[in-house]
C-alpha cells in the first residue's frame, strides 16, 4: 500500500521489539505506507542494523531500550510520545508440557507474554493519540501438553485484549496478532538442519501445508492498525491451524 492511500500515512507508530523478525518487517511496511516508525529494541547490534535498513527519506527513529524495564520505558514515552499506534512483539516460546518444565520456567513463559503485555499496555495508554490502536502479540498452534507456559501466556494475552478493548474504547482500539510457528530470529539458536526439520514438521500440521512468511504475518499487524472498526480481536495468522481446534 502506498503512502497516498494508506490511513497510516503521517502516523507516528511505536514498534516494541522492532529490530528483527516480525517487528522489523512491520516497521519497514509502515514506512512504505508513509508512516513514521519509532522502533525500540534491546540488542545494540540489531538497533544499528535496523537504522541502516530504512530507505533514504523515511522519517524513522531506532532506540536501544529494554521495554520491560518500567522506568526506562516510561521515561522514553514521556520524551517521545504521543503515538498514533503502538505494536508490541513482546513474548517468547516454550516447548514441553507442565510436568517436563519447572514451575519457574512456566511462570517465566507466562509472564514474558501476559505480564509484559499488561505492563506495556498500561504504560502506553496515556501516551496514545485518540483514535489510535495498540496491537499485542499472542500465538497460535501448540497444545497444553507440548507448549505449556506459552499456551497459558497466549490465552492470557487474548483475555487481556478483550478487557482492554472495552476499557479503552472509544478512544483506543486494542487487538492482537496470533501467528503460528514461523522461522524468525526467535529461533536463531537452532542450527540450519534442525530449523529446516522443524519447518517441515510444522508445515505438515498446517492445512495450507506450509509455514507463514515474515511478511505475511507483519501485514496482519498493519491491517489491525489500518482498520478503524477493529477492536478486541485476535487475528490468527496460522494457515488454518486454529480452525482444526474449533
Amino acid at each position: 500500500m502506498t503512502g497516498e492511500t494508506s490511513t497510516l500515512s503521517g502516523s507516528r507508530i511505536l514498534i516494541i521489539g522492532g529490530t528483527s523478525g516480525f517487528g522489523k518487517e512491520v516497521a519497514l511496511q509502515v514506512a512504505r505506507c508513509g508512516a513514521k516508525p519509532c522502533v525500540i529494541g534491546k540488542t545494540e547490534s540489531h538497533v544499528v542494523q535496523m537504522r541502516e535498513s530504512f530507505p533514504d527519506g523515511v522519517h524513522a527513529s531506532v532506540t536501544t531500550l529494554d521495554a520491560t524495564d518500567s522506568t526506562q520505558f516510561e521515561a522514553f514515552l514521556q520524551s517521545h510520545g504521543p503515538f498514533d499506534h503502538a505494536v508490541s512483539m513482546l513474548g517468547g516460546a516454550m516447548g514441553g508440557g507442565f510436568i517436563d518444565n519447572s514451575v519457574d520456567d512456566i511462570v517465566k513463559a507466562v509472564n514474558d507474554k501476559f505480564l509484559a503485555s499488561l505492563i506495556i499496555s498500561k504504560a502506553l495508554a496515556p501516551h496514545m493519540s485518540q483514535g489510535g490502536s495498540i496491537t499485542l502479540t499472542s500465538g497460535s498452534g501448540g497444545h497444553p501438553y507440548d507448549a505449556s507456559g506459552a499456551i497459558v501466556g497466549n490465552m492470557s494475552v487474548d483475555l487481556l485484549v478483550r478487557g482492554l478493548a472495552v476499557e479503552l474504547a472509544p478512544g483506543l482500539r486494542v487487538n492482537a496478532i496470533a501467528p503460528s510457528w514461523t522461522p524468525t530470529g526467535l529461533w536463531r539458536g537452532m542450527d540450519a538442519e534442525d530449523l529446516a526439520q522443524t519447518e517441515r514438521r510444522v508445515a505438515m500440521s498446517v492445512p495450507l501445508k506450509r509455514v507463514a512468511t515474515v511478511s505475511e504475518v507483519a501485514s496482519a499487524y498493519v491491517f489491525a492498525m489500518e482498520c478503524g472498526f477493529l477492536t478486541g480481536q485476535i487475528i490468527h495468522v496460522d494457515g488454518g491451524v486454529s480452525a482444526l481446534e474449533s
